[in-house]
């Protein structure tokens, strides 16, 4: 079982360094850079939580929360226009049930 050891410390110490060289170049930029982006996911959930109990917002988060209204209303003018259509259509259902016997 001792003979394993020295194996096993430079299988881990290759790891080691191999890991260093790959987290260090490209990969590793491009990892930070997508942790990076976490923050900013999480300021705009802040932001979004600090106005729904009334705290003051930063001017992106205000920004945020105006899309966010700018859908809603666009949302509801969609359902209004739903709404129309399937009482459209439901009349005209009723009238074709409803005609002459033929």
């Amino acid at each position: 079982m001792g003979d394993w050891a020295p194996t096993v410390a430079i299988v881990g110490l290759a790891l080691i360094v191999g890991t260093t060289l790959v987290l260090s170049g490209p990969v590793g930029k491009a990892l930070g850079e997508w942790i990076r982006g976490w923050s900013k996911n999480d300021e705009h959930w802040t932001a979004f939580l600090a106005a729904k109990h009334g705290a003051a917002l930063p001017a992106e988060g205000s920004r945020v929360l105006e899309e966010v209204e700018e859908l809603k209303r666009r949302l509801a003018e969609v359902e209004e226009r739903l709404d129309f259509t399937e009482r459209l259509l439901a009349k005209e259902r009723v009238a074709d049930r409803l005609g002459p016997p033929r």
